[in-house]
């Protein structure tokens, strides 16, 4: 496999791509957010601009208690090419402003050795911005262990229930493992003509609380933590989570390991739009922040 960087190719659009500014932005952030629920195994995060979701995504990434974690596993939807598995990045380093986040080896051979996992070529890879917009905020709250630590992104195709499971029980194992962490990549309701995706029950009030009462009936059921549940609102609502195949992998490892004995709680601790919609004509992204944590 050739040595090669993925190029932080986001930077200087969806978020700075000055190491200073990013840090003393993302140190605000974070200072702002508060330790709830946490250690956190898992978070669900947003993947928008950073003007758009940083201050968003703090409240997942401030549960992490940085001094165990040896791993970060990065599972973020596909947003530019059809994918009907999950891919895996054939880069040995990721760039990003702050320092270079190595990708482990030794995990990817592990993963591929199942028979389910693709590569992503480099051009994939560094077009998908799913993955790319966590890469800042994993090495900030990492920032004091730097060289200890590496990362594993996976690019989740538009798999079915039944392949969720399949992946869900791959990932089981390191999930149940202190020393990961999983991050999982996902904007909520993308609402708007733009999206088509206009859906609105009148007499609901505002759109703006309709889509916010939409993401909340999603975001109660993950955590329930009870995947059948999650799908079945998907079906019905058919709401634009465009990480709903990472949450559902997510959803199904944590299945598994329930029935391996395993307890653990889902909670979500922050939820912002990135415009309040009153008419149809307008648009908004949906943000959520949560953390699982094992009992």
């Amino acid at each position: 496999m050739p040595n090669m960087y993925r190029e932080a190719t986001h930077a200087g659009s969806w978020y700075t791509d000055s190491g200073a500014e990013l840090n003393r932005q993302l140190n605000g952030w974070l200072n702002d957010a508060d330790l709830t629920f946490g250690p956190a195994r898992a978070i669900i995060a947003p993947h928008a601009g950073y003007r758009y979701c940083g201050a968003c995504g703090a409240w997942a990434y401030r549960q992490i208690s940085p001094a165990v974690v040896k791993r970060v596993f990065i599972l973020g939807p596909s947003h530019h090419v059809r994918l009907s598995r999950c891919a895996l990045s054939a880069a040995q380093y990721c760039r990003t402003p702050l320092y270079d986040l190595k990708v482990d080896q030794q995990i990817n051979k592990q993963l591929e050795a199942t028979g389910h996992f693709k590569w992503m070529d480099k051009k994939t890879d560094e077009d998908e911005h799913s993955i790319e917009m966590h890469l800042p905020y994993v090495a900030k709250v990492m920032e004091e262990y730097s060289d200890q630590f590496t990362i594993v992104p996976v690019m989740v195709g538009s798999i079915s229930n039944e392949w969720e499971e399949t992946y869900g029980k791959i990932f089981a194992p390191y999930l149940a493992d202190p020393q990961n962490l999983f991050v999982i990549s996902s904007d909520f309701c993308h609402w708007g003509q733009r999206f088509r995706y206009t859906y609105y029950e009148e007499g609901s009030g505002p759109i703006y609380k309709w889509i916010e009462n939409l993401d909340k009936m999603g975001m109660d059921l993950i955590e329930t933590l009870k995947a059948d549940s999650f799908s079945e609102y998907l079906r019905k609502y058919n709401n634009t989570i465009c990480g709903r195949h990472p949450i559902g992998v997510l959803m199904q490892s944590v299945e598994e390991l329930k029935r391996r004995g395993h307890r653990m709680s889902f909670k979500f601790l922050k939820y912002d739009q990135s415009n309040q919609c009153c008419d149809k004509k307008d648009s908004s992204v949906s943000y959520a922040s949560g953390s699982l944590i094992f009992e």
